[in-house]
């Protein structure tokens, strides 16, 4: 009996998980919203954000988990972006360290702005973990797109991925770590 459980289990794992990587996103096309969201840790999520905001896709965009030493001039030479589109329409939130704390802090700045439409720019792997954490979040009030930057991840990574994405549903089915 406990075999044939393990062998359901893993079979629903390893489905779960062939499902996960044949639907990762891909880039949102023509589509406006209040704001953009970038939490930083994947290559060209910042660019592509930058790309949006500048073609008007939205108003406003947070940079959410940088580094509290860096500036957003630091940020503007980096990635060849005007430093005027960082003083009028780009925030940095500089106190995420992770997927979770960047929900919470993209949450109170989406709260503080009253947006009601957000699209969240990720690397593609990072889109359904980052989107059920900022959606919890926000307790539903705030419709959130996703974005997804494409990317080449290794295995390991999407592995670890979907595990963290299956326990992390889990504690917020459970209640546990709201």
């Amino acid at each position: 009996m406990i075999r044939r459980l393990l062998a359901l289990a893993l079979i629903l794992w390893l489905l779960g998980f062939a499902a996960f990587m044949l639907l990762l996103p891909p880039p949102l096309e023509n589509m406006k919203t209040d704001a953009i969201v970038v939490p930083t840790g994947g290559a060209g999520r910042i660019p592509r954000g930058i790309d949006l905001l500048q073609h008007h896709e939205a108003t406003r965009m947070l940079i959410t988990g940088v580094a509290p030493e860096v500036e957003a001039d630091e940020l503007a030479a980096e990635y060849k972006a005007p430093l005027a589109l960082f003083a009028c329409c780009i925030d940095l939130g500089q106190e995420a360290v992770d997927t979770r704390s960047n929900a919470i802090e993209t949450a109170r700045w989406v709260r503080d702005h009253r947006y009601k439409t957000v699209r969240l720019v990720t690397s593609d792997w990072h889109m359904a973990r980052a989107r059920m954490e900022l959606a919890n979040a926000l307790d539903g009030d705030v419709q959130v797109v996703g974005d997804g930057v494409p990317s080449d991840p290794r295995f390991a990574t999407l592995i670890a991925e979907y595990n963290k994405l299956l326990l992390r549903r889990v504690a917020l089915w459970t209640g546990i770590g709201r």
